[in-house]
């Protein structure tokens, strides 16, 4: 049963890994699940309030560094709020509407429609914003893979 546990446990994981690039996964979410799973299959106990305080923060901490990445991407390559909510359409459309490259693809465009069609922006400038919204999500996927990691790390230690 404990090999059953430990492979739900990983493959929630990797769920959550996936869910970096895949914004319709909730990546957090499966990351919490993992824990959840050990917790019923084994014992909560193990699990400190000091280890689900941490992750709650580290949890609060990917929302953010999901939202700031792709905030600052737009606005440093001179986008508006505009392209930030086109770049965020596009990173939900994307990957339904150009299967293997919309999840790049997806931002870019929509940051870059967006800045043309409601800022009436010149053509390079919209290029600029999109880009931008490129450089933030993938900033975006670094940062929040490096969280995702440090949490599953201190999982790691805390169980063993």
């Amino acid at each position: 049963m404990a090999i059953v546990a430990w492979t739900l446990i990983i493959i929630s994981f990797i769920i959550a890994f996936v869910g970096l690039v895949y914004p319709i996964i909730p990546a957090s979410l499966f990351v919490f699940l993992g824990f959840i799973l050990y917790g019923l299959f084994f014992s909560f106990g193990e699990l400190p309030w000091w280890f689900w305080t941490a992750e709650i923060l580290f949890a609060v901490l990917l929302f953010g560094a999901d939202f700031l990445a792709n905030a600052v991407g737009v606005k440093r390559f001179g986008g508006s709020k505009a392209g930030m909510w086109g770049s965020t359409v596009g990173l939900i459309a994307g990957p339904f509407l150009i299967p293997v490259f919309g999840i790049l693809a997806g931002p870019f465009i929509g940051a870059v429609a967006a800045e043309l069609i409601f800022n009436r922006m010149t053509p390079g400038r919209a290029l600029k914003s999109g880009v931008g919204s490129l450089v933030g999500f993938l900033t975006s996927v670094a940062a929040k893979g490096a969280i995702q990691l440090v949490m599953i790390v201190l999982f790691v230690i805390v169980v063993s």
